[in-house]
């Protein structure tokens, strides 16, 4: 395979275009998953010292608001804050492995270890650091459509 590279400034600055014959079509996910694993680095405060410190995409779990701030949870089960609201935080990480599911709370879909219907119409979400959240109502079909 030939691959071949062409910059637009017509497209935003975080998305990709990839062309391909239609008998190659069957590769698709393939490079869709290959090009969602680049991992992306997020600079995050640690609270202890107050310090700047680099953490991979690929290991946060969630993201939740903290008034003017973030937190932000990552695998391991260490929590790093973050000086943006999490309204900005979602425009500036429109990753394919990151979902809004409250008004409070973001979440990486590659770390959810089980979900389940819970009561008010809202869907109980587990991960796999052993945290638990809930999807309410207004954000569960954009949730069913990133799963």
């Amino acid at each position: 395979m030939k691959v071949y590279f062409q910059e637009s400034q017509e497209m935003q600055q975080n998305e990709v275009k990839v062309i391909t014959h239609p008998a190659e079509r069957s590769k698709w996910n393939p490079i869709r998953e290959a090009i969602g694993q680049l991992d992306t680095e997020l600079i995050v405060i640690q609270a202890s010292n107050n310090r700047n410190v680099m953490v991979k995409l690929s290991a946060v779990t969630a993201i939740e608001s903290e008034e003017r701030m973030c937190g932000v949870r990552v695998i391991t089960g260490e929590r790093y804050l973050l000086n943006k609201r999490l309204k900005y935080v979602e425009k500036e990480l429109e990753d394919v492995s990151l979902v809004r599911i409250n008004n409070q709370t973001i979440i990486n879909i590659r770390h959810i270890s089980n979900f389940a219907a819970a009561s008010h119409a809202r869907i109980q979400v587990n991960l796999t650091d052993g945290s638990s959240y809930y999807v309410s109502r207004f954000y569960i079909q954009n949730f069913r459509r990133r799963l």
